[in-house]
């Protein structure tokens, strides 16, 4: 393996860990204005907190389009199609992510503003935080869900045809995109929630997926018989 090769071998690794470590803290600083029933209050109080999880999620957006770059030009010896679909698909996903930051953003402002006013009428601040938060819920469904499993798949199709990695690995890949993409579509139709002990366990095989991927990329790197 030569130094280009095992250098965008380890950077892709540690992308894929960062990725993972700053959407879960996302979650956990996003609480007090997604999850409190008392969010216009708690979200100006807890407002450093929220913008830290903004942070983790645009660290999270750099990180999920570094990985499709660093990827790409292993991917496209094999299937330049797929190779660029997955660049586009996962440039998508970074959007969308980027859309629910600032939906977030937006209720951090609303709070803010409601805590100034002092007294206000708080029906129309529960409106306009009840879209937000919505907006918020969609864009977490269809990115690091929807987009997610499709953006596995390609990649772990190709690495699996390559050998690239060893196959055991784009075989959990796939199947979790396939669980992933299904935790998706049955929380679009109501079936479960999107924080739910299902929605967890749908997303276990494609995250474990993701670790061993990362961890094998920094300790092993792509397969050089298959990268020549």
């Amino acid at each position: 393996m030569d130094f280009s090769t095992k250098t965008a071998s380890r950077i892709t690794g540690v992308l894929f860990i960062i990725a993972a470590i700053t959407a879960i803290l996302g979650v956990i600083f996003y609480e007090p204005i997604l999850n409190d029933s008392e969010y216009l209050i708690q979200g100006a109080a807890h407002a450093n907190q929220v913008v830290l999880g903004a942070l983790m999620e645009l660290v999270l957006v750099v990180s999920a389009v570094g990985t499709a770059s660093t990827m790409f030009p292993f991917l496209r010896k094999y299937n330049r199609t797929i190779a660029i679909w997955h660049v586009c698909f996962r440039f998508m996903e970074a959007v969308i992510i980027m859309v629910g930051v600032i939906s977030v953003l937006s209720l951090l402002t609303l709070s803010q503003d409601y805590i100034a006013a002092g007294a206000p009428d708080i029906a129309s601040y529960q409106v306009s935080g009840t879209l937000l938060k919505a907006v918020h819920d969609w864009t977490f469904l269809l990115g690091p869900n929807f987009f997610l499993g499709i953006n596995t798949m390609m990649y772990s199709y190709i690495f699996y045809k390559s050998k690239l990695v060893p196959r055991f690995i784009p075989l959990l890949g796939m199947t979790g995109s396939v669980l992933i993409f299904l935790a998706a579509l049955l929380e679009m139709f109501g079936v479960i929630d999107q924080v739910s002990t299902w929605g967890v366990i749908l997303a276990l095989p494609i995250f474990a997926n993701e670790m061993i991927l990362a961890v094998w990329l920094i300790m092993r790197g792509f397969n050089i018989s298959a990268v020549k």
